[in-house]
């Protein structure tokens, strides 16, 4: 095949020692087999910024810091220098991603190395040693599914107590090799704690999962993880091993309306009052 710009100079380094074949066309990436030694591994090749139908939206990157002040700075400003910069910051935010949430025992590809906007990284491999089908085009047994759901929900968990929500989790971007799920993708995760959007964003994961795996076990549609994942992080319970059970039920509050109306008159009243007795104070 046709060698790839991104990975020529790869190939004249002797980091790779062939491109075997494409496996996708993604939003930011183009993803490759190429061949390391005698081993074959993944490589990610990331898009241009024109190229990409994912943006790098301002809710993804809330919360993330540059360590460098000055491309701090040049990323801020936009000049040509900050937004290569902001390329290989987002570029690294995955790298930086595998390796946290590997050391975290989340099932993630195990990351080799990033250069020049390539990643190199483990390829996932069914039980027969094939490329690993993304969970979307695979049909499911309601025990496989069952069992799968409870393992998505742990790496959930342990992203979480990781610091990281994924920000993007659905079918697509999990692999299904001889042990089970595999997340992929997170060039786009973001800071549970630093960013906003944080809670938003899990809730939406994890509702993707639960509607994916729902299709096989229906009961897990009545599942509330997400609230009670968040509630418990929120609290300080969350830990990788924490019971959960699946239940979530909101705080109704009544609202007594005629107090409420009450404590507004109230409130007006009180500040009609302030104006006149400075009006009254002013006249004399």
């Amino acid at each position: 095949m046709k060698i790839p710009n991104r990975l020529q100079p790869l190939l004249d380094d002797g980091l790779i020692d062939d491109v075997l074949q494409r496996l996708k066309s993604g939003k930011e990436a183009d993803v490759y087999t190429v061949l390391c030694g005698d081993k074959i591994q993944c490589a990610k090749v990331y898009k241009e910024a024109t190229q990409r139908s994912f943006k790098q939206a301002v809710q993804y990157q809330e919360g993330r810091k540059s360590r460098n002040s000055r491309n701090a700075r040049a990323m801020q400003k936009g000049s040509k220098f900050g937004r290569k910069q902001q390329e290989e910051s987002w570029q690294m935010a995955e790298v930086d991603a595998l390796f946290r949430l590997a050391n975290a025992g989340v099932r993630v590809p195990q990351p080799y190395i990033c250069i020049d906007g390539v990643l190199l990284m483990e390829l996932v491999t069914d039980a027969e040693g094939a490329v690993a089908p993304r969970l979307s085009d695979v049909t499911l047994t309601e025990e496989i599914a069952v069992a799968d759901f409870d393992t998505m929900i742990r790496n959930i968990v342990r992203m979480l107590c990781a610091g990281m929500v994924h920000g993007d989790l659905s079918e697509f971007n999990v692999l299904l090799d001889a042990e089970g799920p595999v997340i992929i993708d997170l060039p786009q995760a973001v800071d549970a704690a630093a960013n906003n959007h944080a809670a938003a964003m899990f809730e939406r994961d994890v509702n993707n999962i639960t509607a994916y795996y729902g299709q096989f076990a229906p009961q897990i549609l009545q599942t509330r993880y997400a609230k009670e994942i968040w509630m418990l992080y929120e609290d300080g319970k969350l830990t990788p091993e924490v019971a959960l059970t699946g239940l979530f039920v909101e705080e109704e509050h009544t609202v007594d309306m005629g107090s409420l109306m009450d404590e507004i008159i109230a409130a007006e009243d009180e500040y009609y009052d302030r104006q006149r007795a400075n009006k009254e104070r002013d006249e004399q």
